[in-house]
């Protein structure tokens, strides 16, 4: 692995060919979060037959579509149970799992818990723009209190899921969060995933301006890009809020980042012990 290469054609990643113009809307953060992505491996010197990156359905699920790496577009809220498969197959391999709120925490939750419980070296990134945005605008497990959805036409009352305490509580290695805003900060945060032994989750707080915002009166993509700028803080300016205005913001950083045991080096531990003991 090299941390010098000649400068980033985002061409070279893209199956540009084949399956162009993307079928995002029109200012859509997932573009922002595919391209950290592309310069993650970029500058990690990464060769691109090294890197899998799994989905699931959904608009964040359409990104393997687009990329030129070893892809697989699987079926809903299974994108880590593919992925753990992959892993242990090919541990070798830098795998990433890119997913939406729904697809990852909703029907993919018990996936989620399970990857994070066993540490898999796993690299999962969820982008949480806070609705099903491609199916009709349904709630998701991370939309705000009050807001309204398709499924919540008087206000949604579920308090919203924490994806990086959720990930920390069940055994993770790494978890950082940040917006499609700071997209240098994302690139770092991937890098740091990708690198991390074990499972890693970057969660990105995006927007959908099309189904969220427009029956939330939130405004155009712009107006919600600036909202992710406005409404989130590091961990130091969170600790100095009050609770009360501490739980409206987005605390954005790196979370948590701790060394522990890494499934598929435990599991070639167990299969060389079963063999010693067969002899």
């Amino acid at each position: 692995m090299t941390t010098e290469r000649e400068e980033l054609n985002v061409y070279d990643y893209l199956r540009h060919k084949k399956k162009f113009p993307h079928m995002w809307c029109a200012g859509c953060g997932i573009g922002i979060v595919m391209h950290a992505i592309i310069r993650a491996i970029h500058r990690l010197g990464l060769d691109k037959d090294e890197v899998a990156m799994i989905s699931g359905i959904g608009c964040t699920g359409r990104m393997p579509a687009y990329l030129d790496l070893n892809t697989m577009h699987t079926t809903h809220g299974r994108a880590l149970a593919f992925a753990t498969g992959l892993k242990m197959a090919r541990p070798d391999m830098h795998v990433l799992a890119v997913m939406g709120d729904g697809d990852a925490v909703a029907i993919g939750g018990n996936h989620f818990i399970h990857a994070a419980r066993r540490n898999i070296g796993i690299t999962a990134i969820v982008v949480d723009n806070q609705v099903y945005g491609m199916t009709g605008g349904q709630t998701s497990p991370t939309t705000p209190g009050e807001l309204y959805s398709a499924t919540a036409p008087y206000g949604n009352i579920d308090p919203p899921l924490r994806i990086c305490e959720l990930a920390q509580a069940a055994g993770a290695s790494f978890g950082a969060r940040t917006t499609v805003y700071h997209a240098r900060q994302l690139d770092r945060f991937i890098e740091q995933g990708l690198c991390k032994k074990g499972f890693a989750v970057v969660e990105v707080a995006s927007y959908c301006h099309t189904s969220l915002g427009r029956m939330n009166k939130l405004g155009s993509a712009v107006n919600m890009m600036m909202q992710l700028k406005e409404n989130s803080v590091t961990p130091e300016e969170a600790a100095a809020l009050p609770e009360s205005e501490r739980a409206a913001k987005i605390v954005r950083g790196v979370l948590f980042d701790r060394d522990l045991p890494e499934y598929t080096e435990r599991y070639r531990e167990l299969v060389a012990r079963a063999q010693g003991l067969q002899k």
